[in-house]
């Protein structure tokens, strides 16, 4: 048995932009999701960095930052996270938290 340490998924510009979670069904009909998308695309564009971004404000990427700040997900539709970029790239199939990482927490 291999015990490597496993690398964490790093909150980046580079990730956020490669999250699959706008198109997640989990989130399409979260009023919360949609305000907080509707105020990010224009504070992003004027700051340019992920780092002045919290990530409660960010409605997606937890597989990087752990579970949802809107309550209003609906966790019976079916999860995208194997579909990721983000997913491939860090390995998550081989994660603590496989699927639904807005609903168990960050990878």
């Amino acid at each position: 048995m291999t015990t490597s340490k496993k690398k964490k998924v790093p909150y980046t510009v580079s990730n956020i932009k490669r999250c699959r979670c706008p198109q997640c069904l989990v989130q399409a009909d979260s009023e919360c999701v949609k305000k907080k998308y509707s105020g990010l695309k224009n504070e992003f564009e004027s700051l340019g960095r992920v780092a002045a971004l919290e990530p409660q404000k960010v409605p997606g990427i937890y597989c990087s930052t752990g579970i949802a700040t809107c309550k209003d997900l609906n966790f019976n539709r079916q999860c995208i996270c194997y579909t990721c970029p983000v997913w491939d790239s860090y390995e998550l199939e081989n994660s603590k938290t496989i699927i639904y990482f807005c609903n168990k927490g960050e990878a």
